[in-house]
Order: structure tokens, then sequence, then C-alpha cells
């Protein structure tokens, strides 16, 4: 295997690996570092968003009012086509409720397809489709701040 594909992957995974600490540790600024700011994305079938700010927005409404949170990531595979570089990782996020709902859980199994792009501050995704294979639990829990 070619070093400069090996360290590719490395400097994808470090940033889906700051992405999924931005979430769990509810560190929105972070996402300054995940994203480019005209970024793009699918989440699931109900959510295309346009630009970092609604994307990130759309994360908080979904992790601000849920309690603890942990995004494990596996089986990153990249690819190489001339210029652009794709990436698909699986994804395992559970999540607890907060509140009264602090005994139920939500739990899903993705697989995060992402297009990435290169700015003088490193590696970037321009485009995320989120496709979920898996959910158990219950979805509300996933909700904005009171």
């Amino acid at each position: 295997m070619d070093t400069k594909i090996l360290l590719l992957e490395r400097e994808l995974h470090l940033v889906l690996c700051r992405y999924t600490r931005a979430c769990d540790q509810r560190d929105w600024p972070a996402m300054d570092e995940v994203f480019i700011e005209e970024a793009s994305a699918e989440f699931g079938s109900g959510y295309r968003l346009q630009g970092r700010e609604p994307i990130v927005a759309m994360i908080r409404g979904h992790l601000d009012g849920c309690g603890p949170s942990q995004h494990l990531l596996g089986n990153l595979v990249v690819d190489v086509n001339g210029a652009a570089i794709d990436s698909r990782v699986y994804v395992r996020a559970a999540h607890r409720g907060a509140g009264s709902m602090r005994d139920l859980t939500y739990e899903s199994l993705a697989e995060y397809q992402d297009r990435w792009t290169l700015t003088p501050a490193g590696w970037r995704i321009a485009h995320r489709r989120m496709v979920i294979s898996h959910e158990t639990g219950r979805r509300d829990i996933l909700r904005p701040a009171a």
C-alpha cells in the first residue's frame, strides 16, 4: 500500500474522531474543524442541509437535550479517484435520555459516506450522507435543549 494513502487515511480518521468527540462532548465550535462552511449533508431520509451552520444546528437539535451519547467509528474505507476523495465508515451511536427520559435509550447503526476537500487548515468534509441500517430504542430522546 502507498504511504501517501496510509497518511491520508490517518488524517481523515482524525477528523472523523474530532466529529464524534464534538458530538459526545457537545463541543459545537469544534465542528469548524470537521465541515467546510458550505458543506452539504443528508442525514437519514428527512434531512437535506446546506451549510455548516444548519448542519451543526440539526445535530444540536438532536443532542443538546439528550443525555450522554457515544459515537463509535470503525471499518474506514478511503477511495481516491483522481482529485476526488471519498470515504465510508461505520458508526454505532448510542444515546441515553435526559431528565424524565434518563432510563430510555436509542441506538443507531449507520454508515457515514463523506466527500472530502483539502483546505489550508487540513482535510474537511464537503458532503456527508448518513445511511442508517438499524435502529433500536426510542428516537424521541433525541431532542433540543429545554
